[in-house]
This record gives C-alpha cells, sequence and structure tokens, in this order.
C-alpha cells in the first residue's frame, strides 16, 4: 500500500511520464463501475496517452477467472477479493487501493410510482408488495439480497417471486418490465435509462460497498497500472465518482 500511496501524491509526475509511450492496459473490473469508467476511461487517455481495455464481470466470476490465470493489469474488486488473489500471488502484494465505495438501493422502472424503502417497515411492506423481484444470481449483491429477506423475515413469501438474472444486471429486467423492482448498488441505477431510483436502504440495512484496485502480480504494463491507480485518487476521477452516486475514497 505504500509505494501506491507515494504515487497518488506524485499524481502530476505520474501524468507527466507518458512520453515513453502509450500503453493498452487490461483492466477487469466489477460491472458496477461501468458507468463510471465511461467518464474516466477518456480522461485517462487524455492524461497519460494509455488506453484501459476494460472487462466488466461480477466479483465471483472475475475472481475465479484471476486464480484460473486470466492475464491483466489491473482489476477493481471488492476489498477482501483482492486480498485473497494477493495471498494467492495472483495480485502484486501492497497494490490494493482503495478508491470509492457506495450504498445499496432500490431500482424501479422509470415513470412507476416510488414506493417507500426509508424504514425497515416501509421496505419489508414494497417487497412483500412487488410482484416480481428480480436479482443476480452470481454477484456479491444478489448474495446479500438474498440475505437481506432473511434477515427481514420474508424470504419464504417473496422467494417465489424471484427473477433470477444471469449475464446481465437485475437493473435491465427492471427496465424491460420483466421485474417491478430490484435491490443493488446505486452506481447501478443512477444515469441507467428505463429505470430510477425509488430510494437507499435505511441505515439499519445498508450495506455500503467499497470498491479497490489492485495490481497484477504478472502485469504486462504494471507502471501504466500505477498510473491508473493514481488518477483513480485525482481532482477528475473524485467528480466522475461522485457523479455516478459513489463517495470517493481518500488512498
Amino acid at each position: 500500500m505504500g509505494h501506491i500511496r507515494v504515487v497518488a501524491t506524485a499524481f502530476v509526475l505520474a501524468m507527466g511520464a507518458t512520453a515513453c509511450g502509450a500503453a493498452e492496459v487490461a483492466v477487469l473490473s466489477t460491472p458496477t463501475m461501468k458507468g463510471a469508467f465511461n467518464e474516466l476511461a477518456p480522461a485517462f487517455t487524455r492524461a497519460t496517452g494509455h488506453t484501459l481495455v476494460l472487462t466488466f464481470e461480477g466479483v465471483p466470476v472475475l475472481k475465479r477467472q484471476i486464480e484460473a490465470g486470466e492475464k491483466f493489469d489491473a482489476a477493481v474488486l471488492l476489498p477482501a477479493a483482492v486480498d485473497d488473489l494477493a495471498r494467492l500471488g495472483r495480485i502484486a502484494a501492497g497494490s490494493r487501493s482503495d478508491f470509492a465505495r457506495t450504498a445499496a438501493g432500490v431500482a424501479i422502472r422509470a415513470g412507476a410510482p416510488k414506493p417507500q424503502v426509508a424504514s425497515r417497515d416501509d421496505l419489508k411492506r414494497t417487497l412483500l408488495a412487488a410482484t416480481t423481484i428480480a436479482y443476480s444470481s452470481d454477484s456479491v449483491s444478489g448474495s446479500y439480497f438474498l440475505r437481506l429477506l432473511d434477515r427481514l423475515g420474508i424470504e419464504g413469501e417473496v422467494k417465489p417471486r424471484l427473477l433470477a438474472v444471469t449475464g446481465r444486471s437485475p437493473v435491465d429486467a427492471v427496465a424491460r418490465g420483466e421485474a417491478e423492482l430490484t435491490v443493488i448498488t446505486v452506481p447501478n441505477i443512477v444515469g441507467v435509462e428505463g429505470v430510477a431510483l425509488a430510494g437507499v436502504l435505511p441505515d439499519e440495512l445498508q450495506n455500503y460497498t467499497t470498491f479497490s484496485v489492485g495490481i497484477s502480480a504478472n502485469a504486462s504494463e504494471p507502471k501504466a497500472a500505477e498510473q491508473l491507480i493514481a488518477f483513480l485518487h485525482s481532482p477528475v476521477a473524485v467528480a466522475a465518482i461522485r457523479s455516478r452516486g459513489l463517495e470517493p475514497v481518500a488512498p
């Protein structure tokens, strides 16, 4: 972590070191960061000359791929996943840098009446009233949602009305009218056509998710990956992160 802090504090120097040649930086990322990277990728190229080659997939899937030997330069995952992969020697020890976090919220179809979700009882009533609820069967947010139903004591009543979604976001199912709502991290809702944010979950049930970036132990472009980490803590990146419903995390 120490050398990453040095890079982050020397951001201007890092950004100025691009004359040596542009690189293609292979980045594996949770799809939660897709909206932010739509802004961050071109800004990073303007600042450094490097190009991000982005692959988006759920954290459990990416973790399995990395464990199996997938080639990459940097990975944007959850802190525990980065730490596990560092212990396995797949991510460079000490390279992890937390840079953003977000809350979970409820997505509904655009134009639909907004249900109440601000309190435990409000959320419980909303979930019990929904005809169909989409969730991702192979993601961290999907696992959290199933645990949430159990915590609320309504798993048995709601489970027959769940729509398990694979290969796409459950938000897409809401936008298409296949499901009435979904519970997922806010960046997966903000700015997505066809859906709206009904509200964030109450504090007592909230699940804040932190996002971390780590450098591959076998990176083809380790210096460019270090520049990416520095960039993710820059003022330009912080603005893009906030615009997508995330909170920046200081290095």
